[in-house]
């Protein structure tokens, strides 16, 4: 079987999973308090050019997702607002909502959030007889694949300081984003425009796990007992520190991202020269070709992926998604196969 169904089906780069049977045997403080996820969390501090951030790592982007939104960046009455394709959304069994908060999810065309549709929710929601809105959900990349340009974040958050929302970025394909051939935002765009943030670890690279960074002062007394109360904090916590020391050296993480990327262009090229149309147009490692229905029925035995929402008579969108580990022999056999 040819694997395009997701990009954290692997296990850990192997530099990662090195730094992990090197420091296998050794003791060190537990929950983070570690020499390992002091260096990372430094490290990212610098990246990001954050010195006063937080830094705190957690097992995955469910979790971190959960833990952040739910338990300190918002109060009882307040509620979220995403793109009705957000991971919060469709793929987190209402995690969210289990805690008592509202996600006001918005229609969009390509899963791209804009200060028109934010400012559509705040007027719907006028009074105290509904939630009141004070949270703006991005991903970057997007569950479409696409990326923020650095005008659309800088638009965003003037929305937000306007409307006095936070911004949260959910960077689970953070490595995706800033590799794009489309990029223009940096590292340090994030920790300027962002309240928090998480870097993605699963999706890349890692065995697993995510860092999440607080920016805002405001958000981060008490941190590590939310961490503790909702279980995002491992009690083994070097190992979510070592793998992102690793990840952090020479520029891997990026170099990952950026492979995946290459990877799903080869593959895009490949489909759009045999003639294929794409529901969206690809510009990271998500790719959305719309397949002949006869077609399709044929590649499902011999092609892992998932097939996406869009049906016409005559053909079925699939998502094809690459990763760090994706070999060009695999885009090859799959473009024969095709």
């Amino acid at each position: 079987m040819i694997f395009l169904k997701n990009d954290y089906s692997l296990g850990a780069h192997p530099q990662v999973m090195d730094a992990l049977v090197n420091t296998n045997m050794e003791l060190t403080d537990g929950y983070g308090e570690d020499r390992y996820c002091r260096q990372a969390a430094e490290a990212i501090r610098q990246m990001f050019g954050c010195p006063q951030a937080e830094v705190h790592f957690l097992c995955g982007g469910t979790q971190t997702n959960q833990t952040a939104l739910a338990a300190f960046l918002l109060r009882p009455h307040w509620s979220v607002i995403a793109a009705d394709t957000a991971h919060i959304c469709v793929h987190e069994t209402g995690a969210i909502e289990a805690t008592g908060h509202k996600i006001n999810h918005v229609a969009t065309k390509d899963g791209k959030l804009t200060p028109e549709m934010i400012e559509e929710v705040l007027i719907f929601h006028e009074d105290e007889h509904y939630v009141l809105p004070k949270l703006v959900y991005i991903s970057d990349s997007t569950e479409t694949g696409l990326i923020y340009t650095k005008k659309e974040l800088l638009a965003l958050r003037e929305c937000c300081d306007k409307n006095d929302l936070l911004l949260y970025i959910d960077g689970a394909r953070m490595a995706m984003a800033l590799t794009c051939e489309d990029n223009d935002a940096s590292y340090r765009d994030f920790a300027e425009l962002a309240d928090a943030f998480y870097i993605g670890g699963t999706k890349c690279g890692a065995l697993f796990g995510e860092a999440l960074v607080v920016v805002n002062d405001l958000l981060k007394p008490d941190m590590r007992f939310l961490i503790k109360q909702r279980g995002g904090m491992l009690a083994k916590g070097r190992l979510l520190g070592v793998q992102f020391d690793a990840l952090l050296k020479d520029d891997l993480y990026l170099e990952l991202g950026r492979h995946a990327n290459r990877m799903a262009k080869m593959l895009a090229e490949g489909l759009s020269a045999r003639g294929y149309s794409f529901e969206i147009p690809p510009q990271t490692n998500l790719i959305f070709p719309m397949i002949p229905k006869d077609l399709e029925e044929k590649l499902s035995k011999q092609v892992m992926y998932e097939t996406w929402p869009v049906v016409t008579p005559t053909h079925q969108c699939i998502r094809l998604v690459t990763s760090w580990g994706t070999t060009e022999e695999e885009i090859r056999n799959f473009l024969n196969l095709i």
